[in-house]
């Protein structure tokens, strides 16, 4: 029962987390015309965030397995709500800057700790699945977020920042007071660990990481930009922008609650990463075609779902292999997608100043890249492996 109300309240932290990086996308037309800024920069101010998750990430992983998960989480969310609150506040670029890199370090401090206190409470036969609820909470919070923010936006262009500041200071309140510290999971599938980040070359870890680059850099590219291709190409409101981008969020989330886990069973998360990343390379290059406001949210819809299946199942791989080092592992995470997150939004707008279509042509190359690279990527037996 204790563990049952632990991840609930760690996915509500998660998806508080994940969506105040969302909110921040059907306002960047409004802010980009306020401000006069160029698509570059827009890119920038997105990959902010990232930068600062990055930089944390490895340090953060570390200080996840040496002062506990719930003291990283509650302090996570302090910061979070701190950097919403500046952001609602501020009214130069540079006070935006620093809202966004606080916000990358809050993340860095929740995310690992979140899913290395999710391993320690679940076991092999039951990890799939809340690493699928943890993907949906991430996910609705990231891809919904553009979608609240949108709304509210109608009351106001900062009212997003100071209501995700409120309900980050309460969540860490209730986190404080209601989480308590897991017993630390001791199974661990490799028996011979090499020290310090020479880890991250282990065969086990490395192109799991790399899939993890490449995924979030593809959905960073796609999603920072989305809001602004819509803009520009078809004069979407913020509305239009806020009930696609829910739409995509809320049919993603459901295929992470209802179709992970036996997706999983059946395929391995190998091969359910790559038939994810086939998919979500074609409908991202039928997204430049189509001319229809019911074919865009319908092509996006399906996007998402593609790649809110990958997301998951690379972290259950991980957390299935990382044993004793589900710290380690998580930071590590969170470092790659930093690099995702970071790179996508820069490198998508700069493209998009040259050809809208452009950003999302290149995420689909990163897609391809990763069906390659899966096909040198093998399935461990995790049952086998426990089983010696």
């Amino acid at each position: 029962m204790r563990k049952n109300m632990s991840l609930t309240l760690l996915l509500i932290n998660l998806f508080i987390a994940f969506l105040g990086i969302g909110l921040v996308i059907p306002v960047l037309p409004t802010i980009m015309n306020e401000l006069e800024l160029t698509g570059k920069v827009v890119g920038y101010l997105v990959a902010a965030f990232a930068i600062s998750q990055l930089l944390v990430s490895p340090l953060a992983g570390k200080w996840v397995d040496q002062y506990g998960r719930k003291t990283m989480i509650v302090i996570g969310l302090l910061i979070f709500s701190f950097s919403e609150l500046l952001f609602g506040l501020g009214k130069t670029v540079e006070v935006l800057f620093i809202s966004r890199l606080l916000g990358g370090v809050s993340a860095a401090f929740i995310m690992p700790a979140v899913t290395a206190f999710i391993a320690d409470i679940t076991t092999m036969e039951t990890r799939s699945r809340a690493m699928g609820y943890m993907s949906a909470a991430i996910s609705t919070g990231f891809i919904i977020g553009p979608g609240i923010g949108g709304f509210l936006a109608e009351i106001g262009t900062r009212v997003p920042f100071f209501a995700a500041a409120v309900v980050a200071l309460i969540s860490a309140i209730v986190s404080f007071i209601f989480l308590k510290e897991p017993v630390r999971y001791k199974e661990a599938i490799i028996t011979e660990q090499t020290t310090g980040l020479a880890r991250i070359f282990n065969p086990l870890y490395f192109i799991a990481f790399v899939i993890i680059f490449i995924t979030q850099f593809g959905l960073a590219a796609f999603d920072s930009l989305f809001s602004l291709f819509v803009d520009h190409k078809f004069g979407f409101t913020p509305k239009d922008i806020a009930i696609v981008i829910t739409g995509g969020g809320l049919v993603g989330a459901i295929a992470q609650i209802f179709l992970f886990d036996s997706l999983t069973k059946r395929f391995g998360e190998v091969r359910l990463i790559r038939y994810s990343f086939v998919f979500s390379a074609i409908l991202v290059v039928v997204t430049t075609m189509v001319t229809s406001y019911i074919n865009i949210l319908l092509a996006t819809i399906f996007i998402f779902v593609g790649f809110d299946l990958m997301r998951p199942a690379v972290t259950s791989y991980l957390s299935k292999v990382a044993g004793n080092e589900q710290g380690f592992v998580s930071g590590m995470n969170s470092m790659f997608t930093s690099f995702g997150n970071m790179f996508g939004p820069i490198v998508g707008g700069a493209l998009f100043d040259i050809n809208l279509d452009y950003p999302f042509y290149f995420t689909a190359l990163a897609l391809v890249v990763g069906i390659a690279l899966s096909y040198f990527w093998k399935q461990p037996t995790f049952e086998d492996e426990m089983a010696r």
